[in-house]
């Protein structure tokens, strides 16, 4: 079978959806499928091209026999909604117009969090009269209302009624989170076509290790109880409450925690500026590394910090950092309601707080830090938990949904 992939998104990016197409497809290519990737020119979320690429209309590699094209979008920062909408619009132009050059595949998908990726793999489905699967990783543009990106208008119910469109005409929905096929079934998709294949994790990658000795001396972290924040800073994860309790602790005179916060996006320069506004010593911003440093910085957390707004959208997602923290032994502390809670809670992998509740965060601080025997038993589950988000198993498991979806069109 020939898989055709379309994604903004990919190595060496190394955000959720880049880790997730690329796990998955090095995958597919084991077990002996030919998967061709249209991408655009790695830049996210500097919005700046990587090293080693340009923004052309056409460029070609191989990654782990991955065939991966790129080609032309129009570049810009992760903010400024009109400037992304851009961005967006152009590689779905771009990957329309790349398709025909890419010989003979058995069926196309598209992958979320935004839809103009999944326009594009409609628009090549039907040039090619292949099957469309819609991979659903965000209810979008739902989620950009819930963040205050954009209010309710005419442009957003125009959005929805192009996001029905896509969900009707494609063959199968892939979904990231029960939740968000629960949403879609209520809304009136046919929930026999949409399948469940969660985030996971590579524990091939991600595993135990010891903190990593180079970095804890460059950043002064020896002797400190570290709780860190990797991932995309934006207007979703409301990380000024981690910024809050890392005031309150320093008001105190509690000098035992560090805080990291590794990565990018829209909201890095403000939490930059109200740390130092603050006088926060006990707050570190590490900005992306290389996808192959990632576990070092990870080594560094004796507690790994996930949070997003309290809003009812988010209690649909599953965070995908959740998984990566489980593979490396770390307890969470997990300030998201929902099903991805409902995962903490069942594989006993760390704590749950309220969103944006300062004291229930610093009241898990202190749990962790001072209840050795508790600490201990979050980090044995959480390990033990991470086999069950395999993320080779789960690539088997949508492969098997491909493969149902490309017999069913050979027989129809």
């Amino acid at each position: 079978m020939h898989i055709l992939f379309l994604t903004d998104n990919f190595p060496p990016e190394v955000n959720a959806p880049a880790s997730r197409t690329f796990e998955h497809c090095r995958e597919w290519v084991k077990a002996g499928h030919r998967v061709t990737v249209i991408t655009c020119a790695p830049n996210f979320p500097q919005g700046q091209v990587y090293p080693g690429y340009r923004n052309r209309l056409w460029q070609a590699e191989n990654m782990d026999g991955i065939r991966v094209i790129r080609v032309w979008s129009y570049i810009t920062a992760n903010e400024g909604f009109a400037r992304r909408v851009l961005d967006y619009a152009s590689f779905m132009v771009s990957a329309i117009a790349a398709a025909p050059f890419v010989r003979k595949p058995d069926l196309v998908i598209g992958t979320s969090p935004q839809f103009f990726t999944a326009c594009a793999a409609w628009a090549v489905s039907r040039l090619k009269g292949i099957p469309f699967v819609f991979e659903l990783r965000d209810l979008w543009p739902e989620s950009i209302k819930a963040v205050g990106a954009m209010r309710e208008s005419a442009a957003i119910r125009f959005l929805e009624k192009v996001e029905m469109f896509l969900y009707r005409k494609a063959a199968r929905i892939v979904s990231v989170t029960e939740s968000f096929r629960q949403t879609l079934v209520r809304r009136g998709i046919d929930g026999g076509k949409i399948a469940v294949v969660t985030n996971g994790v590579d524990i091939a990658r991600f595993q135990p290790m010891a903190k990593d000795a180079e970095l804890v001396a460059r950043h002064g972290l020896q002797g400190k109880f570290v709780a860190g924040y990797i991932g995309t800073h934006g207007m979703a994860h409301a990380l000024e409450t981690i910024l809050a309790a890392a005031e309150r602790l320093q008001r105190e005179g509690d000098d035992t925690f560090r805080f990291i916060l590794l990565g990018d996006g829209a909201r890095k320069p403000v939490l930059k500026e109200l740390a130092q506004a603050r006088g926060l010593a006990n707050v570190l911003f590490v900005d992306s590394v290389a996808k192959g440093d990632v576990p070092r910085y990870w080594s560094l957390l004796d507690v790994s910090i996930i949070h997003l707004k309290k809003t009812e959208l988010f209690t649909t997602v599953i965070p995908s950092k959740l998984f990566e923290g489980m593979g490396m032994g770390i307890p969470v502390l997990h300030g998201v309601a929902g099903e991805s809670a409902e995962i903490v809670a069942r594989e006993g992998a760390g704590l749950v707080f309220e969103p944006e509740n300062v004291d229930a965060l610093l009241d898990g601080l202190h749990r962790f830090r001072d209840d050795a025997q508790f600490y201990r038993a979050c980090r044995d589950s959480a390990l033990a938990g991470a086999k069950n988000y395999d993320r080779a198993e789960l690539a088997a498991r949508m492969l098997k949904i491909l493969e149902g979806t490309s017999r069913e069109r050979s027989h129809a």
